[in-house]
């Protein structure tokens, strides 16, 4: 993808204020610019944070520009984004050469804040930045970190100790940094946001089929860490039991292929139903009556929240920030790779309409207070315009939108 040229609102910063944030004498007062980058906009968790993330912003105090490093994915449709390819190594030719791209970008928009979003950005925008003289510059965990290498993390770790700040989207991950050495006061636990539409009532996608019920998992078929294996597995167990429920698997990727021949292995092929990738999720929610992740690993589950804003109780392995989502009243908790639990809690909750109809209301009342695009919005809005003053890059005529 090109990188696309500025629109008239977008005129490089230079001529207006230089990258310290300091306006010529006698130009206009202008918001300050706030660069968001991302490795891709393939479809997760992350990458629909970051669009959500964008559009929020868009009415706000920031004049907001986008940079990825890869330029595809499912989500790029309609964002207005520069792109910095690094190639096939971050200490290759071209990586270096992007980086000179990306210092040149921050210093002719005359950026004030950098905010990379996931862990390729903090490796690549966060020294990019810093060299840039850019006078605020975060950095983001958005997962917990366990998955990562010994030396991502420790590579990792020396960009977090270069930002002003880094944004967990959990306690859990926030938890994992600060016993690896990142100050408390660098880090903000900001929870992820949803779009109004995830709360509206929808049409459920799937037909609904009488005295029978049916169970879901969202996630990416890309890691065998969101644990389908198990999901499968459990519903093997419940359909031997003469149990009516259909299973519902929603996602893509190169996993799929193996996961309908185990599907087919243990003989549930004709009870479960693969989707594929969907962008449809509150249609296909309103189309369940419970969702399952069985992850081995997770920061804070967009598949969770989504589900608990559409009303759907979730079982769930206790690891990361689920516990801090999942409440006995509003689903249940597994330890984690237990098949026989999974399969207990999701029979449970099926059987038991009243409990499972209460849980729903139970969600959706945590899911409006606590994960609205707005709330979301309102809280990097004020980390953004906190750091600006702190970091003294407030001219004078930016403090009005502050």
């Amino acid at each position: 993808m090109t990188r696309p040229s500025p629109t008239d609102t977008e005129t490089p910063a230079t001529d207006a204020f230089t990258a310290s944030g300091q306006a010529p004498h006698g130009s206009p007062a202008l918001p300050p610019s706030l660069f968001l980058m991302i490795d891709s906009l393939q479809t997760g968790g992350s990458e629909r944070q970051f669009v959500a993330l964008s559009h929020s912003l868009k009415d706000r105090r920031f004049r907001v520009k986008l940079g990825c490093i890869q330029a595809k994915g499912a989500f790029i449709d309609g964002l207005n984004l520069d792109c910095f390819p690094v190639g096939g190594s971050l200490y290759g030719v071209q990586s270096w050469k992007t980086r000179l791209n990306l210092w040149r970008y921050l210093r002719r928009q005359g950026v004030a804040i950098a905010h990379a979003f996931d862990f390729y950005t903090n490796l690549t925008l966060v020294p990019c930045a810093r060299l840039a003289g850019v006078p605020v510059v975060i950095g983001s965990q958005r997962q917990l970190g366990d998955l990562l290498t010994p030396m991502q993390s420790r590579a990792q770790m020396i960009m977090f100790h270069q930002c002003d700040a880094v944004v967990c989207n959990s306690s859990a991950a926030a938890k994992r940094l600060i016993n690896h050495g990142l100050t408390e006061g660098k880090i903000t636990v900001i929870w992820n946001g949803l779009a109004p539409e995830a709360f509206n009532a929808a049409v459920p996608t799937l037909p609904p089929r009488p005295g029978w019920r049916r169970v879901g998992i969202i996630a990416r078929m890309n890691s065998k860490v969101k644990n389908h294996s198990l999901f499968l597995r459990a519903a093997a167990r419940l359909l031997s039991r003469d149990f009516k429920v259909e299973f519902v698997v929603v996602g893509d990727g190169p996993l799929r292929s193996d996961l309908e021949q185990e599907a087919a292995n243990l003989g549930v092929a004709g009870h479960v139903r693969f989707l594929g990738d969907r962008r449809d999720i509150p249609a296909i929610l309103a189309s369940l009556d419970l969702t399952v992740l069985p992850s081995n690993s997770e920061s804070l589950s967009n598949a969770i929240i989504e589900s608990m804003a559409a009303g759907v109780p979730v079982v769930a392995t206790s690891v990361g920030s689920n516990p801090e989502l999942i409440t006995e009243d509003r689903g249940a908790l597994i330890p984690v790779g237990d098949e026989n639990g999974l399969a207990m809690e999701i029979e449970r909750l099926l059987r038991e309409d009243p409990l499972r109809v209460q849980m729903g209301q139970k969600c959706r009342a945590f899911a409006q207070k606590n994960f609205t695009l707005k709330e979301m919005g309102s809280r990097y809005e004020q980390l953004y315009t906190q750091l600006l003053a702190r970091e003294g890059s407030v001219r004078p005529e930016i403090k009005a939108f502050c």
